[in-house]
């Protein structure tokens, strides 16, 4: 009998499945159904995988792109640090230092911190100034603080001298041959009134005596 004249069901009218060349046993239409079943579902988990990993990974580009500013990499800011102390000045009744210097010297930062927001609890006016031969200096001025804000704000340094800038009487804290003294390397401090300034940083011994003469003449 040929192929084409070949019967399509079995005598109690059941499909004849041609890779059996007879028709399916219940148990064999059971196992087909559960296999074909089973592969829906693994096809199915899988394709929720996919959509999953996606997702993740859209909320990491969306991430990404707000989180990574695009002027990263660029030149630092340039803070007013005079418009700045005008607006925290309203927050205080000391005055706030605001050092008037010559061209070359920049800031990127500038903020009062309240004693609310301190750990001590004392306030403080700081500003982060860039200076001319590219170093930093940061100046910290204490509202009525301590002999322990200052320690705090030198990591507990040691004073290792004293020298005069504008009139008045600075201690000095000369840590350069410390190992790896970071910002610290050297700083002054003074105090005048209820304002503990302290000066830290990089900068070189001019950097630094042109800086103190400056707040001392607002000190005074």
């Amino acid at each position: 009998m040929s192929r084409r004249n070949a019967p399509t069901h079995d005598e109690n009218g059941r499909p004849i499945v041609a890779e059996l060349g007879r028709a399916e046993t219940p148990q064999e239409a059971a196992d087909r159904k559960a296999a074909a079943s089973s592969a829906h579902r693994s096809n199915q988990t899988l394709l929720n995988l996919v959509i999953a990993l996606a997702a993740s990974l859209l909320v990491v580009l969306v991430i990404v792109v707000i989180v990574v500013r695009p002027d990263q990499g660029g030149a630092p800011k340039n803070v007013d640090w005079a418009s700045v102390a005008q607006d925290a000045q309203q927050s205080v009744p000391t005055a706030l230092v605001v050092p008037k210097l010559p061209k070359g010297w920049t800031a990127n930062r500038a903020e009062l911190v309240d004693a609310a927001s301190s750990a001590d609890g004392i306030a403080s006016w700081q500003i982060g100034f860039l200076t001319p031969s590219a170093q930093y200096i940061g100046l910290a001025q204490g509202i009525e603080a301590n002999a322990t804000w200052v320690s705090a704000q030198l990591k507990d340094r040691k004073p290792t001298g004293a020298a005069s800038f504008g009139g008045i009487r600075w201690q000095v804290y000369d840590h350069r041959i410390d190992q790896d003294p970071g910002n610290l390397a050297y700083a002054l401090v003074t105090t005048v009134g209820d304002s503990t300034v302290v000066l830290a940083g990089t900068g070189s011994d001019a950097e630094f005596a042109a800086l103190a003469t400056e707040i001392a003449g607002e000190l005074g």
